[in-house]
């Protein structure tokens, strides 16, 4: 601080030199002028002398003299001029008192506008109120810190690990001042440089845990779940780590382990609490979830119980009745009942033999699938038109009619001509 000050006078002194030398080095030059031009009159009023003397012996007459008179007249003036016959040697200290003055005025105008005071009263003001603070913000004495505060502390915070060094309470304070301000590079750093002296500090590892959680995407909730993990094992029961663990679980959904953790604090608290309806709320909806999963897993697993694996092959004797450009249809339809297609594979191109998949993705119609009926039969059709409808001159060949649950595999040949 004294160091800035003095810097600061110094610059000014600078500056002074610059308005005041200048006024003083024209008053010297203007002194020297002064003398060489009382020379110039001295010469002028001794030539005037010899004038009136080549006069009056008539060594001249009247006429000459009076224009020599006029010539020297001239060249004076010429040889002179106002500002060289000037002394202003009491002005130019004015002027040089005046110009430091102004300069002294308008650099104390211009520092009040523009420069830091207020910064450096805002800073002593929170080195000063440092220990207020940290018992306001850590023991909750008084009034929650506001947000000029916060900044203030900061700032307070940061200036003592400069001057002390590395302090493993000033860090966390500083992290957990970081995280109020929404400042996540400065949280982190602070919190960094705790557990490079204490990697087993737990208070610090569940707020670095909440830090990246706030800022989300996979790899900070990985790592988040990392650390909380390392509090876990150390201390089981810590609610605040099973609190983000749960929340962690939840985003991730992974609804058993969100559920599990959602449970073990809901049985920490009482049923007053105000926490208590809302991870009641939330344990609700995750059972929600499974029951859906559990749901989907259901369909999908009658799904795949209604997959048909189909070998077709033609009849050699039918080999040269092939239709040109011909479409090959595999589908299945219900056995009694409605005669549309329950699942369809069409094929352009094709040789045989070939194996083809009928399931409920193949269904043509919502809701009547391979899945919602029990017996099927079979069909594979090779089609001139490219449509489903039979026509003359076509090659089809079909199943008995199945149970569709007891069929998995089933090989079908085409051997029969439509007429």
């Amino acid at each position: 601080m004294a160091l800035m000050w003095a810097s600061f006078v110094l610059l000014t002194l600078i500056a002074l030199l610059f308005v005041v030398v200048p006024f003083f080095k024209r008053e010297r030059i203007q002194r020297l002028d002064h003398n060489a031009n009382s020379e110039l009159i001295r010469i002028y009023y001794q030539r005037l002398d010899e004038l009136k003397d080549d006069l009056e012996n008539q060594r001249i007459d009247a006429q000459m003299h009076d224009e020599a008179v006029v010539e020297q007249k001239r060249r004076l003036l010429n040889e002179l001029s106002p500002e060289k016959a000037l002394n202003s040697k009491g002005n130019n200290r004015i002027f040089a008192l005046t110009g430091a003055g102004f300069l002294i005025v308008l650099t104390a105008i211009f520092y009040g506008y523009t420069g830091s005071q207020q910064q450096i009263k805002g800073w002593h003001d929170a080195m000063s109120n440092l220990k207020s603070y940290g018992e306001r913000a850590v023991m909750q004495n008084g009034e929650p810190l506001t947000a000029n505060e916060l900044q203030a502390f900061a700032l307070a915070l940061r200036t003592k690990l400069d001057q002390s060094g590395d302090d493993e309470v000033a860090w966390m304070l500083l992290g957990r001042v970081a995280m109020s301000l929404n400042e996540f590079d400065m949280a982190k750093q602070s919190f960094d440089k705790v557990l490079k002296m204490n990697p087993d500090n737990k208070q610090v590892l569940i707020s670095y845990s909440q830090v990246l959680l706030m800022e989300g995407n996979d790899a900070n909730m990985s790592q988040a779940a990392t650390m909380l993990s390392k509090v876990l094992k150390a201390e089981p029961t810590n609610i605040d780590a099973i609190s983000l663990l749960a929340l962690i679980a939840y985003e991730r959904k992974d609804w058993l382990q969100a559920k599990t953790a959602f449970e073990v604090l809901l049985a920490s608290m009482e049923q007053n609490d105000p926490r208590y309806s809302m991870i009641a709320e939330r344990i609700a909806e995750i059972d929600a979830h499974l029951n859906n999963e559990q749901v989907t897993n259901t369909e999908l697993a009658d799904a795949s119980n209604s997959e048909i694996s189909i070998t077709v092959d033609l009849d050699p004797a039918l080999a040269d009745s092939q239709p040109q450009n011909g479409t090959l249809f595999v589908f299945a339809k219900a056995a009694s009942g409605p005669q549309m297609p329950l699942a369809v594979v069409k094929m352009t191109e094709y040789s045989f033999p070939l194996t083809v998949t009928l399931s409920d993705a193949n269904a043509m119609v919502d809701g009547l699938n391979l899945s919602s009926v029990e017996q099927i039969i079979l069909t594979a059709r090779l089609s001139k038109d490219a449509t489903v409808v039979t026509s003359s001159g076509e090659l089809e060949g079909k199943s008995d009619v199945l149970e569709r649950a007891n069929v998995k595999e089933y090989s079908l040949l085409i051997n029969e001509l439509i007429p």
